[in-house]
């Protein structure tokens, strides 16, 4: 009987899209090509691979099998034509921005943004003559009103990075292209199994495979997925010409392995998330969360229409703000204090002096990022753990205020 041609689900794509083991000796696993160059059978093909005019591969810095499977199974998995895989996060940024803008052009984002993507926009695109409009993207008419005829790419995290704004990244689409420009979305807090901003409108969508997709704490690196006319100009003009962050074939290996688990991964990242926030929202220690699956954040609605389940990552201020943050982290036993997000472990960060030092005081205030604010990853431990921690460190910080 024939095979049946019905879409195959996430979990299935991300675990065997692109790849035959028949194809390599019966391997189930797909091979590392460690290499930085590639022979042509003939000068002539070589020439015609340099042309573009065949598909062969050339050097590792433009393309390498292991990293195009990587690319084929994120293309199908954010609905895209293609992907491009980079070295890191900000790779992949940068990339993006130097291969699309130019001197004269404006770039608009949201108020709140990751600490180093705030920095390479303020203070490197600035620099060569690139404008960068900072506006409230909650409020698609604050796009409309700000957008102009020079606007190239808007550009918003949703979640964003520390607070868990959110942007509706439909009607955010609808203006850009409205004005002629592209939407970009970084989707790393959501991965495509939460979310898919290519689906809702966007053109272009950034990540840090770091996190989440790797998810074990172990490989940095980035990836770009939209149609195949920008990959193609991002891959030989971003990664190729302007920054050189390519990914090696190794990193690759290890986040097609943690893609094999994503779904199930998310799903207890989601989990725990959502308990750890209404747990904290009840604790009379606390001054607020920041968690787009509690009905009483502003966000909740968007969320509910956009996302499929409301993520790992939770932001909080407990009362007495950044001192009392700042004991509450240091009680923490099981719970990890360190920057990034998305492995198995839970981790805790304070965002105004790491992940987003890079803002002046005023710039965290306009972005919304209170003194006080506390970031946590949800990661894979068991919940009765995990609450037990925060309890404890949060039993603490009360003891030493009241000390």
């Amino acid at each position: 009987m024939p095979h049946s041609t019905r879409p195959q689900g996430f979990a299935t794509r991300a675990i065997h899209h692109g790849y035959d083991p028949r194809d390599h000796h019966g391997a189930l696993v797909p091979p590392v090509y460690q290499t930085s160059t590639f022979a042509f059978d003939s000068a002539e093909y070589g020439a015609a691979c340099f042309a573009g005019e065949a598909g062969g591969h050339i050097y590792t810095r433009i393309s390498n099998p292991t990293l195009a499977l990587l690319e084929q199974r994120m293309a199908t998995l954010e609905n895209a034509e293609a992907a491009v895989a980079f070295g890191s996060g900000m790779g992949a940024i940068t990339a993006t921005c130097w291969t699309l803008l130019q001197p004269g052009d404006e770039i608009i984002t949201d108020r709140t943004l990751y600490g180093c993507t705030h920095a390479f926009f303020m203070h490197g695109l600035q620099r060569f003559g690139v404008t960068v409009t900072r506006i409230d993207m909650t409020d698609p008419q604050a796009l409309a009103r700000a957008i102009s005829a020079k606007t190239r790419l808007v550009y918003a995290e949703t979640p964003a990075n520390p607070n868990m704004r959110l942007i509706d990244i439909a009607a955010c689409s609808e203006i850009a292209h409205g004005a002629g420009a592209l939407m970009v979305v970084d989707n790393t807090y959501c991965t495509p199994y939460l979310q898919q901003p290519l689906m809702l409108g966007a053109d272009v969508v950034v990540h840090s495979a770091t996190k989440y997709l790797n998810g074990h704490g172990d490989v940095t690196a980035g990836i770009v997925a939209c149609n195949a006319e920008l990959a193609g100009r991002i891959r030989l003009e971003g990664l190729k010409d302007m920054t050189g962050a390519v990914l090696s074939p190794n990193d690759a290996q290890l986040i097609m392995r943690g893609l094999k688990t994503l779904a199930l991964r998310m799903e207890r990242h989601c989990e725990n998330a959502e308990l750890i926030a209404r747990r904290l929202a009840a604790h009379p220690a606390v001054a607020r969360v920041y968690f787009p699956g509690l009905e009483s954040d502003p966000h909740h609605a968007l969320a509910c229409r956009q996302m499929t389940r409301f993520g790992g990552m939770i932001a909080f201020e407990l009362k007495g703000g950044l001192e009392a943050g700042r004991r509450f982290m240091n009680g923490l036993q099981l719970i990890a204090r360190a920057v990034s997000l998305g492995d198995a472990e839970t981790l805790a960060q304070h965002p105004a002096s790491m992940t987003h030092s890079t803002y002046t005081p005023e710039e965290r205030e306009a972005a919304q990022i209170p003194d006080g604010l506390v970031r946590l990853s949800a990661g894979l431990e068991d919940i009765d753990d995990l609450l037990a921690d925060i309890d404890g460190a949060l039993a603490a910080a009360q003891l030493r205020a009241a000390a």
